[in-house]
C-alpha cells in the first residue's frame, strides 16, 4: 500500500478489493529504524474497515513487540517484524501467535537466512527485503535469487512450513524469476499501483 495514492486512498483499496491480490501488504515505518515515515494506526484501522483481503502488516520500526495487540486488533491475518529489530525474537514471535496472527520475520538485504537456523521452525513466513528497507521504487537485488534459494533449503532441511515473501523491485522481469527460485509470495507496489492497468498488472503476476 505505500505505493498508493493517498489523496485517493479509498479508492485504490477498491481496486485491490475488485483484483485477484490476495493480501494487502502495509509497510508502517518510524522514521527510525529506517529513514522514512509512512503511517500509523489510524490509517490501518481506517484501511482494516474496507479492505476485504487479508492483511499483511510489516513494521519496519523498532521494537515492534510493543503494537501485537493493537495490531490483533485491526484484524490482521499476518504481523511481520524485522529480525534486526527484536531482541527477543522467539518471545515476540510466540506472542503474535497468542494473539491469533500468524507470525512473519523479515531480513534486510544484509542479513544471512543462517540467522533463521533456531526459529524457522516457528515462524510462518519469512520476508526476504530486495531492496533496502524504507522507500519504495527502488532496483531489485540481484543477489535476492541465491538468498531465496539458500532459504528454500534452509526450510526443507528442517522441516518448516514456512513461506517465502519477497518485497522490492517485483515486476514483470524479476517475478518469474523469483517463482523459479522458491517464492511463494510476491509483495509488489510501485509496479501496481503506478501502472496504467493495475488489475491487469496484478491479474498477470499472479499468472507468472
Amino acid at each position: 500500500m505505500l505505493a498508493a495514492d493517498f489523496a485517493h486512498l479509498a479508492d485504490d483499496i477498491d481496486m485491490i478489493n475488485r483484483s485477484e491480490a490476495d493480501w494487502l501488504h502495509l509497510d508502517v515505518m518510524d522514521g527510525v529504524f529506517v529513514p522514512n515515515i509512512s503511517f500509523g494506526f489510524p490509517v490501518l484501522e481506517a484501511v482494516a474497515k474496507i479492505c476485504q483481503k487479508p492483511l499483511d502488516v510489516h513494521y519496519m520500526i523498532v521494537k515492534p513487540e510493543r503494537y501485537i495487540q493493537q495490531t490483533a486488533r485491526l484484524g490482521a491475518m499476518m504481523m511481520n517484524v524485522h529480525y534486526e529489530a527484536c531482541t527477543h525474537l522467539h518471545r515476540t514471535i510466540e506472542e503474535i501467535h497468542q494473539a491469533g496472527m500468524k507470525a512473519g520475520v523479515t531480513l534486510n538485504p544484509s542479513t544471512p537466512v543462517s540467522v533463521l537456523e533456531d526459529i524457522i521452525g516457528d515462524v510462518d513466513m519469512v520476508l526476504l527485503m530486495s531492496v533496502n528497507p524504507g522507500f519504495g521504487g527502488q532496483k531489485f537485488i540481484e543477489n535476492t535469487i541465491d538468498k531465496v534459494k539458500r532459504l528454500r533449503k534452509l526450510i526443507a532441511d528442517t522441516g518448516s512450513h514456512a513461506l517465502i515473501e519477497v518485497d522490492g523491485g517485483v515486476q514483470a522481469e524479476t517475478a518469474p524469476r523469483l517463482v523459479a527460485a522458491g517464492v511463494d509470495v510476491l509483495v509488489s507496489g510501485s509496479y501496481v499501483f503506478k501502472a496504467a492497468d493495475p488489475l491487469k498488472t496484478i491479474r498477470e503476476l499472479k499468472e507468472t
